[in-house]
């Protein structure tokens, strides 16, 4: 029986996803049942907005103490390295995203926890790999982060089988947001391309513009892991694997959408090192396991997602946010 979600810790929690993803859990089940910690130190605005900690997840004593004090029965770790950050130190990005993983999961069993959400990539699939990328393939990645995310994946089902601990995941394609800017990935383009739209009508594109990944855009992917988290369990054959997949263009597609809105926008492609990593991944993935077992739909398109975005854009250069 799938046990309620009473107190969540938020590992990763100033991240792209995570700024987001703990706005979306206080005003789900409550503020102060939603504990956001980071190795960094939150601004003034994001402390005063609910309970906040320092944390750095490869101190399983720290971890175990916050875990502990808050009473916390649910974790979305969030907490890693990203790829293209990771390339420049592939020990760091294993050292910080295993020990992580490891940690959380062993708190997990020692505090006899409910369920822990540990979010997986595109990152884990290397060059080969048939489109749509299925849900059941070799999986060769070609980074450290991707490496880290396959490893991470098979801890979490050991975990399930051996601890009986309800760990749970899914591989997301590139995350885009009009919130946070990116930290450090390979899909950071797809990102980035809105906001030098907006500021300055022109962008400079570290891959080809025949690039094509799948993304999605953070509204969907905030409801995609919230219910997974809410999922029955007994429903779920997968558990730290899903694929979910939501859109998938090109880079010369993605201006082009742009220039829609903004006509006089321009784009030159200049690939670089991000190029060689964005090549080894699938450019659609198959989530038909998603959307059988916790019934995975999104709900943005390209053009409703890029309506959005430089809607919400314009309104923070406006302020002069951006």
């Amino acid at each position: 029986m799938t046990k309620p979600i009473e107190r969540i810790l938020v590992t990763g929690a100033l991240g792209q996803i995570g700024t987001e993803l703990v706005a979306a859990l206080r005003a789900r089940y409550g503020t102060e049942r939603v504990v956001a910690t980071d190795v960094r130190e939150a601004p003034q605005a994001f402390r005063e907005s609910g309970p906040f900690h320092t944390l750095d997840v490869t101190d399983l004593a720290a971890l175990e103490d916050v875990t502990t004090r808050y009473r916390i029965d649910t974790v979305f770790h969030l907490a890693a390295v990203l790829s293209a950050t990771g390339e420049k130190d592939p020990v760091r990005c294993w050292e910080i995203n295993m020990r992580g993983t490891m940690n959380v999961l062993r708190t997990g069993v020692a505090r006899g926890m409910a369920r822990i959400l540990i979010p997986s990539s595109i990152a884990v699939w290397g060059k080969g790999v048939p489109s749509p990328a299925p849900q059941e393939s070799a999986l060769k990645p070609t980074t450290m982060y991707g490496v880290t995310k396959v490893a991470g994946e098979l801890l979490g089902d050991y975990f399930v089988r051996r601890f009986n601990l309800d760990v749970r995941g899914l591989r997301y394609p590139g995350i885009i947001s009009a919130e946070t800017f990116p930290g450090g990935g390979t899909t950071d383009y797809a990102v980035a391309i809105y906001y030098d739209a907006v500021r300055y009508g022109r962008y400079t594109c570290f891959v080809r513009e025949d690039t094509r990944l799948p993304m999605m855009y953070m509204p969907d992917c905030i409801t995609a892991i919230i219910d997974l988290a809410e999922a029955d369990f007994a429903s779920l054959k997968h558990h730290c694997d899903f694929n979910v997949g939501s859109m998938s263009f090109s880079a010369g597609e993605l201006a082009a959408s742009i220039r829609r809105h903004i006509p006089d926008f321009t784009v030159e492609y200049k690939p670089d090192e991000r190029q060689i990593i964005a090549d080894s991944w699938p450019d659609e993935v198959d989530d038909s396991a998603a959307r059988e077992e916790w019934g995975w739909r999104p709900r943005y398109d390209l053009e409703a997602m890029t309506a959005d975005m430089l809607a919400k854009l314009r309104e923070k250069h406006a302020r002069g946010e951006i």
